[in-house]
């Protein structure tokens, strides 16, 4: 089992960056693909990006491709998302899983975390 909280959500203007940290505790975190999502208010829960265990590949909504860079550093049990150019549409509350899985998929992840709010004016 693994235990994820997010850090660094806030307020940003429109055009502005944001990173997101997500520190896991638990079972070895080099044996989970990572991934985030994200859900605003009145819509479903969205895919964002997602990397493979030892970060040699990443995966990336269409939304968000060219913008979000997703990274993991195994040694400190981290996974990041680096938002840049980040737009009004990217009002979200954040959040970052793991799944037990090798393979990265928009689905079938196992483990949450609580979220971290992220909200961009305009």
């Amino acid at each position: 089992q693994v235990q994820l909280v997010e850090s660094g959500g806030g307020l940003v203007q429109a055009g502005g960056s944001l990173r997101l940290s997500c520190a896991a505790s638990g079972r070895t975190f080099s044996s989970f693909v990572m991934g985030w999502f994200r859900q605003a208010p009145g819509k479903e829960r969205e895919f964002v990006a997602a990397i493979s265990r030892n970060g040699a590949s990443t995966y990336y909504a269409t939304s968000v491709k060219g913008r979000f860079t997703i990274s993991r550093d195994n040694a400190k049990n981290t996974v990041y998302l680096q938002m840049d150019s980040l737009k009004p549409e990217d009002t979200a509350v954040y959040y970052c899983a793991a799944r037990t899985g090798q393979t990265i998929v928009v689905r079938g992840y196992d483990y949450w975390g609580q979220g971290t709010q992220v909200t961009v004016s305009s």
